[in-house]
């Protein structure tokens, strides 16, 4: 069977997750549970991003070492990612031993290939802290777009890239100081040598969304920099075989992570090696990154080059998601918008939120927006009006009757609900879950429609229809779990209530093809509240954080 390895983007080990960041891991985590539940071979990794000026300048403001502070945004994201069911089959780190003989194999073949160029740069130094400012160590003016405070690496306004030496009015990060220009030697990765390369891996159908192709593409042709893969020490990263006091910058490490992420999964599985997933360059392995629009240079050029200079396999598809914005506007601290996934989860259901981001993530570039209202509106409808509906009605009721033994007359509602699978399965393949969410919801209003019709609260009241009532049972609950299995990947923990309270749990597609007949049903338990406005507002509240922006 083939191998499937899907990946997010690694979170930075140096702040807590918000909801901004969870578009991409629910997206993620949507497909893989897509692809296991439609019976493929699928692991899904990560880990947290653990080197580089960010995480230094950081620890020491708080007193303690880098590594503590790693740890302790390791353990917090975790935390959070599995609240919101986020299911990782391994969650590791670039601080580990597996990745940094990763990073010096990638290093030292490109070194053996002639794609290492070393020159003398000036560099920015800070007289008063006496150390080298790698880029986060200095803030200035956008070269690009103007944007202040920005730091010397890429631009947070536009997405620039560039050099620290680029900004105008540079300063250092940690004491303000203006810095001082000196000499200093530093490693180059020869990126435009893989032009030709790249421009043909960037070009395959299916391997980026065609917007993103042309961007790249433009980059490709406006010439390819070489790429500035060292640091001065005092650095936190692996430091650079053969050389004195140099750091591999962590844009080099980070991608890494995947591969060092895979090889520790493989490490606790007797059949799994991580060769198979990253050196058989065969066609029964596809890899799948799933990163936001912010870092699409980084993995859509250095990445695939590094992987081709160091003999690795190379991902099959790169999904490229926009920004998270609320109320369409940036994510606001002072407003209470920008909002921790802890703090969220503190108020509301995490169900709330997957589904939203379900109902509206395609497989396009756009940009996402959070509106609190529509969010409560779209829930209280679409899951407690509707799906969740069908359950409530119906299960009540059958808990005396059980399931018939034969699948009753329902006018052809299973068999079109059955026959809707082939469209949601192929909207859930090509990432446009908003789609999918469509075509779900569709069915569960012609089967609200079915079960408004016969009422089975009414046919309750009379002892002869005992028969009626539990034809009218089996049909609301069969297309009540057919949904279930639709919005698994989306809702796993509706999936895991549907399985409890029928007594088969859901795991498969192929049980929306078929109807649950002759077996006991539970007793129901409330499965979704509505969303409460006040909840909402009381969570604003706590996110708010006056004076910032």
């Amino acid at each position: 069977m083939q191998k499937i390895l899907v990946t997010s983007a690694l979170p930075y080990a140096n702040g807590d997750i918000h909801i901004g960041h969870l578009v991409e891991y629910v997206f993620t985590d949507i497909y893989v549970r897509f692809l296991r539940i439609t019976g493929r071979d699928v692991i899904y990794v990560c880990a947290s991003d653990a080197h580089g000026a960010p995480i230094e300048i950081n620890a020491s403001r708080r007193g303690v070492s880098p590594q503590q502070l790693v740890n302790e945004f390791h353990d917090r994201h975790y935390a959070d990612f599995s609240r919101f069911e986020v299911g990782f089959d391994e969650f590791y780190t670039t601080d580990s031993d597996e990745n940094k003989k990763h990073c010096e194999i990638i290093y030292l073949r490109a070194k053996e290939k002639g794609s290492i160029s070393e020159r003398d740069i000036e560099q920015f130094y800070c007289d008063s802290c006496k150390r080298f400012l790698p880029d986060r160590y200095i803030k200035g003016i956008c070269p690009k777009c103007g944007a202040s405070d920005q730091y010397g690496d890429v631009c947070e306004s536009c997405g620039a890239i560039y050099r620290p030496t680029e900004l105008t009015e540079a300063r250092c990060a940690l004491c303000g100081a203006p810095p001082a220009m000196r000499t200093s030697k530093h490693l180059f990765f020869k990126l435009d040598d893989f032009s030709g390369f790249l421009k043909e891996w960037t070009s395959t159908p299916g391997r980026l969304q065609d917007e993103v192709r042309c961007f790249v593409n433009t980059w490709i042709e406006q010439g390819l920099k070489d790429w500035d893969i060292s640091r001065d020490g005092p650095y936190f990263g692996f430091r650079i075989p053969g050389e004195e006091d140099k750091y591999f910058y962590v844009w080099l490490d980070a991608p890494v992570g995947y591969i060092a992420a895979t090889e520790r999964y493989c490490s606790d599985k007797d059949d799994r090696t991580v060769e198979e997933y990253w050196l058989d360059h065969n066609s029964e392995v596809e890899i799948h990154h799933f990163i936001g629009k912010d870092i699409t240079y980084f993995h859509t050029l250095f990445w695939p080059a590094m992987l081709k200079v160091g003999g690795f396999s190379l991902p099959k598809k790169v999904h490229i998601h926009g920004f998270l914005t609320v109320d369409g506007e940036k994510m606001s601290k002072s407003k209470g918008t920008f909002i921790r996934a802890s703090t969220y989860l503190e108020h509301l259901d995490p169900s709330y939120l997957r589904y939203y981001y379900a109902s509206k993530l395609t497989a396009r570039v756009d940009d996402l927006d959070l509106n609190f209202e529509e969010c409560a509106a779209k829930v209280n409808a679409d899951m407690v009006g509707n799906i969740v509906n069908l359950a409530s009605r119906t299960a009540k009721f059958a808990e005396q009757t059980g399931l018939a033994e034969a699948y009753p007359d329902d006018g052809g509602l299973f068999a079109q609900a059955a026959q809707d699978g082939q469209a949601i399965a192929e909207a859930y393949d090509a990432c446009d879950y908003a789609k999918a969410v469509r075509i779900i919801m569709a069915a569960g209003n012609r089967a609200n429609q079915f079960i408004e019709q016969q009422a089975p609260w009414n046919l309750r009241k009379d002892p002869t229809k005992t028969k009626e009532l539990q034809k009218a049972c089996t049909i609301g609950l069969n297309l009540f779990r057919q949904l279930a299995v639709y919005l698994a990947p989306a809702l796993p923990r509706l999936a895991k209530q549907t399985g409890d309270l029928l007594g088969d749990p859901i795991v498969s597609w192929e049980q929306s093809q078929k109807p649950l007949l002759g077996t006991p049903v539970g007793k129901f338990e409330h499965m979704m509240q509505r969303v409460d406005p006040k909840r909402i507002e009381a969570m604003v509240a706590a996110s708010a954080e006056p004076g910032e922006t």
